[in-house]
């Protein structure tokens, strides 16, 4: 009889521990989109207290330029990824509109197979068309970046919102590097390069993302371009792709 007593009371508390609610007064939690949906820690969710969206997100991105060059004209295999790790500060009492902040990285790469040319003597870089005396199979155009989000968001009510994210990050470059591989008569040869001696440190943007839950669209602008002297060529980033939130 003691026993019986014991485990009941052992499930019981169990029960308690786990359970978990909604808004709407369901056991089931909704609250958090992504890998972390029905964890609410060792107790159970506060009905009332309001629930934070996205802030883990992933952006994988497919990266072009616009300026000198057309936008959209890079290889389809041009992709990147932003890691965006952001405060979600609600405004609305619903949270149905937030302001976000935090910290991201920025890894983008561009394959475009022909030539980045810098003149070291007056510190300017141009993007010139392959020629025949050219031996490289390929060639990439990459950079990483950290910057500051600052985004206004807002969505519907419900663990099926709708959501709007818009914003702009103002960051660093830490550096810009090409990648070029060739064929030799051992295989093949991959060159890594950091010269670049114009670029722009500075790096400012604005993007947006328009979904349901914890997937979305995303686009982002660079409002500056790649390189910082007047003799460079003008090439801004341009960023399409998908986002997971995942937190």
């Amino acid at each position: 009889m003691l026993k019986v007593l014991f485990f009941s009371f052992i499930l019981l508390i169990a029960n308690k521990s786990i359970s978990q609610y909604s808004s709407e007064g369901d056991l089931i939690s909704r609250f958090r989109p992504g890998v972390m949906w029905f964890n609410t820690g060792l107790r159970p969710a506060i009905p009332e207290k309001v629930r934070k969206y996205d802030r883990l997100i992933f952006d994988l991105t497919y990266n072009t330029w616009n300026g000198d060059q057309k936008v959209f004209k890079n290889d389809w295999n041009s992709i990147g990824l932003n890691t965006n790790i952001i405060f979600d500060i609600p405004i609305t009492k619903g949270n149905t509109v937030s302001f976000g902040t935090g910290i991201t990285h920025s890894l983008f790469r561009i394959q475009h197979n022909n030539l980045f040319v810098s003149d070291s003597t007056n510190s300017f870089t141009t993007y010139q068309l392959k020629d025949t005396t050219s031996t490289f199979d390929k060639n990439y155009l990459g950079g990483n970046s950290f910057s500051v989000p600052l985004e206004f968001r807002f969505r519907t009510k419900g663990w099926k919102h709708f959501k709007v994210h818009i914003g702009g990050r103002i960051g660093y470059q830490l550096n810009l590097f090409s990648k070029t591989i060739s064929t030799g008569e051992n295989g093949k040869i991959y060159h890594k390069s950091f010269d670049y001696t114009d670029i722009n440190r500075l790096i400012y943007s604005a993007h947006v993302r328009i979904g349901m839950r914890n997937w979305a669209l995303y686009g982002s602008y660079n409002l500056n371009g790649l390189f910082s002297h007047r003799s460079s060529s003008q090439l801004n980033l341009v960023q399409v792709g998908l986002s997971i939130s995942l937190y």
